[in-house]
């Protein structure tokens, strides 16, 4: 008999994708109240990908240690879940991957570092989280096509733009490097996946393999 499984998620990954993945009842990302609607229908697992931040209240702690405590296992990672996971890990809630481990350990604090804004019909993200920017930027170190230097500046400067109107055309606007180095910067990072999507199948493969 398969076990019961609702996932949260739509932005980080589709759930198209996601399907072809785990087979599961897939939601929207996650707000206040959805976990103890879930509960209701007594799955053995959920998954937390995604969740809203500002459009409507955030999941609580109280809610997701409800489901802990009656048995459900809870699974987290990419966005939102990665954020719960590393405040309860220690009292049950599983976190996966690289949001969550720099949640984990300190080197990320704040909701703003995974926020986005979106379309909630198409789930289309508006805006580039800040974990993805700077996970993008460190590779592009790496490869050599910018230095730690000019990396820092464009971190400030994303950092300064309000969570909704951040992306990359608005920070290489605002940054003093050449324009050569931004095409080169825009095609390297066009190339890349995103972050909180490589977290969000690594929940998914993790559920999937319980």
């Amino acid at each position: 008999m398969e076990k019961k499984i609702i996932i949260f998620t739509g932005l980080s990954i589709s759930k198209e994708e996601a399907k072809k993945i785990l087979d599961a009842d897939y939601k929207d990302p996650v707000k206040r109240g959805d976990i103890l609607k879930a509960i209701s229908k007594s799955p053995e697992i959920i998954g937390i990908i995604d969740g809203v931040f500002h459009q409507h209240p955030a999941v609580s702690h109280k809610e997701i240690m409800e489901a802990i405590d009656q048995g459900i296992i809870i699974v987290g990672g990419g966005s939102m879940g990665a954020l719960r996971a590393s405040e309860l890990d220690s009292l049950g809630m599983k976190g996966i991957g690289y949001v969550y481990e720099n949640y984990a350990n300190g080197n990320i604090e704040s909701d703003d570092d995974v926020a986005v804004v979106f379309d909630p019909l198409t789930g289309e993200s508006y805006s580039e989280a800040l974990i993805n920017i700077d996970y993008n930027l460190e590779l592009a170190i790496k490869a050599n096509i910018i230095n730690k230097e000019e990396k820092q500046e464009l971190i400030q400067i994303a950092k300064s733009i309000y969570y909704p109107k951040r992306n990359y055309s608005k920070i290489f606007k605002e940054s003093n490097l050449k324009k050569e180095k931004k095409e080169e910067l825009k095609e390297f990072i066009l190339q890349q996946v995103d972050i909180k999507k490589q977290d969000a199948i690594a929940v998914l493969n993790y559920i999937k393999d319980l």
